[in-house]
């Protein structure tokens, strides 16, 4: 009987030792999850998210050391993103990164208490995102670059390219949220200009074909393409499209001028990415949205596909090529 006894008191010293780790580890704070919530698709936003991550890293957050990302993907289709953000919040993660525009109101129209950090290329009070830039308040800030000087100095330099063309094509996604501001603003940069415009639209790579076809039917003399998550996922259709047309086209950064395309002005993507990245960190260690004020965007460049210039034909002017940020050679 002692012998039992004893045997007893053993396996009972055994499990309470093996219970010790477990406890230790059920104390132990639970990894932060972030919940990233993309209007493209994860192959061409590739850069963005490693450029995320180095922002995270400098504050001390490493993704599967400690801290998680949950990624959910639209692939152009707007219409997914409410039901993606829903998946979110009902993941409840600890903060929701929204890029760009269409991303960041799915988001904002999902939760008004998990914090959300945006990527704009509009006015983020016009939309509704925060009450002001200086003073969010409510649950969501981020980073802004405002589209109407980025369409007004496009424009422009689209005319230092063809200063005799008979009208510029301007190509727009219908299913942005921002179509209507975006169209404004590239409306009012060319009556500044006193360039005549025609608007195309393309919500899929079919419509990119047809749209391109209708700026080919027309003469028109060049292109614009307005910011959009979709156009970026095509951007080498776009590069292609242009060239085999021989339209000269401004994008809205420079993967599109990578990608083979003429030029692009606009903010740094991967400055961009990076505040989104420390503003994430700045939150997961207890800022508050409200208390972040919205990042402007003050970095932007001006690239130029010298290769794609000479097969277009293109002359560049030597002062619009002393005053490029990069030109690929």
């Amino acid at each position: 009987m002692v012998f039992l006894r004893r045997r007893r008191e053993f396996i009972t010293l055994l499990g309470g030792a093996a219970a010790w780790p477990l406890a230790a580890r059920a104390q132990q704070p639970a990894m932060p999850v972030i919940g990233w919530l993309g209007s493209g698709s994860p192959g061409p936003s590739a850069p963005a998210v490693t450029v995320f991550r180095q922002g995270l890293a400098e504050a001390g957050y490493i993704e599967g050391s400690n801290v998680a990302i949950e990624y959910r993907w639209a692939e152009g289709q707007y219409d997914r993103l409410p039901a993606l953000a829903a998946e979110l919040v009902r993941r409840q993660v600890a903060v929701i990164v929204a890029t760009p525009i269409p991303a960041a109101l799915a988001a904002k129209a999902a939760t008004a208490t998990i914090p959300i950090v945006f990527s704009a290329a509009a006015d983020p009070v016009n939309l509704g995102l925060v009450g002001s830039l200086a003073q969010p308040g409510g649950n969501a800030t981020g980073v802004n670059f405002f589209q109407a000087e980025l369409s007004a100095k496009q424009m422009s330099l689209l005319r230092e390219f063809r200063p005799n063309a008979a009208g510029i094509g301007v190509l727009v996604n219908p299913a942005n949220a921002n179509v209507e501001g975006l169209t404004k603003d590239v409306t009012a940069a060319a009556a500044a200009l006193g360039v005549e415009i025609e608007i195309v639209h393309a919500r899929d790579s079919r419509e990119i074909e047809e749209a391109f076809a209708t700026l080919v039917h027309n003469k028109a003399g060049a292109l614009l393409v307005g910011a959009d998550s979709f156009f970026f996922n095509r951007r080498v259709q776009l590069a292609i499209l242009a060239a085999r047309h021989a339209i000269p086209a401004v994008f809205f950064n420079r993967e599109f001028v990578e990608a083979g395309g003429l030029m692009s002005y606009g903010s740094s993507l991967s400055e961009m990415n990076r505040q989104l990245g420390v503003y994430t960190a700045r939150i997961l260690k207890g800022a508050k949205p409200d208390e972040l004020p919205v990042v402007q965007s003050t970095k932007f460049e001006l690239v130029i596909n010298l290769p794609t210039a000479n097969a277009l034909g293109l002359e560049i002017p030597p002062m619009l090529l002393a005053r490029a940020d990069d030109v690929i050679e």
